[in-house]
């Protein structure tokens, strides 16, 4: 039987790569251990609810601070994804049927955990005729049911063999703010995203707006793959081009050997230039630092970002 905490059996794509070596991390990417009452008893609640987070899954260096405030970004669908990006640590396999309690689990959770603002994300789901739109719709009115004061991030996969119009089912059930990410430039896409395609995910974003102006949009992409500064402030115009309202950079790190390497580590200085690049291309939200990943201090980002349309409004 597979056990997914195996790196041969998590990752049976990557077994047979030469292993990439792993640089020493500077010290402005060091973080806590995690730790604290807070941390314990969101596990627990995760746990009891029989969720998958992304925060485990992906490794994601924050997950002490944001669990000690109860903050855990849920992972639906499962935790084996029908992709093999070369960066991403998410199992990959065949995953098991949806689960159809799962979204009043999740709601249930979010709940207990008298979250403000929630962040749902899934592992792509290309064996779905949907890619699991439907899951994501279902899952965003049992919160609204439960706690409708909690305004929902959902972070999608790319939808890329599905008709159009799921899309809208996704769409139709109103998230607060709707991110897809974009993950690297273009021309790394072949290594690093084989899967995806570069101009449908920005399409994505843009459908988005189409179809509900009032939503929020959010993208992001990790840096230190091996692309350079031009192809960053690029990326910038796409996303302007297609009225992302939010944008997020952030160090890329190295999961294992067998991943992608880490061409470089992006100095603070550097992600200064990117967020200060990125305000002046018009977007209403940037958090550009090393440690910034999609769901890190998303709630008070997205308070941030409901005032930022409020003024631009107001000015126009």
């Amino acid at each position: 039987m597979r056990d997914i905490k195996i790196p041969t059996e998590r990752h049976p794509e990557k077994a047979h790569r030469k292993d990439n070596p792993q640089p020493k991390k500077p010290d402005w990417i060091r973080v806590k251990a995690p730790t604290g009452k807070g941390y314990q008893e969101t596990h627990r609640i995760m746990r009891e609810h029989k969720l998958v987070t992304v925060c485990e899954e992906a490794g994601c260096p924050n997950a002490g601070e944001c669990w000690n405030q109860g903050h855990a970004t849920m992972m639906i669908m499962g935790d084996i994804c029908t992709r093999g990006c070369s960066f991403c640590n998410i199992a990959t396999g065949r995953p098991d049927a949806l689960d159809v309690f799962e979204p009043g689990r999740v709601a249930d959770a979010v709940q207990k955990l008298g979250l403000n603002h929630v962040v749902i994300t899934s592992v792509d789901r290309d064996d779905l005729a949907d890619g699991g739109a439907e899951h994501f719709a279902q899952t965003i009115r049992a919160i609204r049911h439960r706690s409708p004061a909690t305004t929902i991030e959902i972070l999608t996969p790319d939808f890329l063999k599905c008709a159009p119009e799921v899309l809208e089912t996704v769409v139709r059930a109103k998230p607060d703010v709707f991110n897809h990410n974009l993950e690297t430039v273009p021309g790394l896409y072949p290594e690093v995203r084989p899967g995806a395609r570069y101009f449908h995910s920005l399409r994505l974003l843009q459908r988005v707006k189409e179809i509900d102006p009032s939503i929020f949009t959010k993208s992001g992409i990790m840096v230190g793959l091996g692309e350079d500064a031009q192809s960053v402030r690029q990326v910038m115009d796409d996303m302007r081009a297609a009225d992302v309202d939010f944008l997020t950079i952030g160090q890329y790190l190295q999961p294992t050997p067998k991943h992608h390497a880490v061409d470089r580590f992006v100095t603070p200085d550097e992600f200064a230039t990117y967020e200060k690049n990125a305000y002046g291309k018009g977007f209403l939200m940037v958090s550009a630092t090393p440690l910034t990943r999609s769901s890190y201090h998303a709630g008070d980002d997205f308070a941030r970002l409901r005032e930022a349309r409020e003024r631009k409004l107001a000015e126009a």
